[in-house]
């Protein structure tokens, strides 16, 4: 995982409730022997029509939302089977952080794995956020964690909650191996005075 302390550009609005992963990344694809192309595949059949062609109603081809590090959407993202692949996919599109009222839990936890920032906000401040995007696409964000603040064109806008678990980890870009061996005198300690 890499350190992660801030993130800033545009975001993207997909306003669906209850988004899953086959949505995110169909299923035939996890066939794939590699970990690569999945940005390609992110939310094939709602990108493209069913003859193959651009949906041009799709945010992700609207070019004013192209490079979006921020993706905003609706309750209860992450639904569905377990797919790591959800992650890679929205992570290689270039997506850092995904803003929604709700997520399903194995989808929080792939997301903290792999380094994908999830927060949750009430409803009626995701859903302004996202009716701000959708008329000013060009509006700049700054996703401050070690403030967990949010930023909005230079302007603080909102603080959100992170774990002081998942804080650490992003900050100093740790996956869950890495976090355990980055407690080992702690670990060593507490073996000492309990053997």
């Amino acid at each position: 995982m890499k350190k992660l302390k801030k993130i800033q550009g545009k975001a993207l609005p997909l306003m669906l409730n209850n988004i899953d992963t086959d949505q995110i990344m169909p299923g035939k694809y996890l066939v794939w022997i590699t970990n690569q192309g999945y940005d390609q595949v992110l939310f094939e059949n709602l990108r493209y029509n069913p003859d193959g062609s651009i949906n041009q109603n799709f945010p992700l081809n609207n070019p004013e939302y192209q490079g979006a590090k921020i993706l905003i959407s609706g309750n209860g993202f992450g639904s569905g089977s377990s797919r790591e692949h959800a992650v890679w996919a929205l992570m290689q599109y270039g997506f850092q952080a995904v803003i929604a009222p709700s997520f399903h839990d194995i989808f929080k936890n792939n997301a903290a794995s792999n380094g994908l920032l999830l927060i949750s906000l009430e409803q009626n401040l995701v859903e302004h956020l996202a009716d701000m995007v959708s008329k000013s696409p060009k509006t700049e964000f700054v996703i401050d964690i070690p403030k967990q603040e949010i930023e909005i064109n230079n302007q603080n806008w909102h603080s959100f909650e992170i774990s002081p678990f998942l804080k650490e980890k992003f900050l100093n870009g740790l996956d869950d191996v890495n976090y355990v061996l980055s407690k080992e005198k702690a670990i060593q300690k507490w073996e000492e005075l309990h053997d």
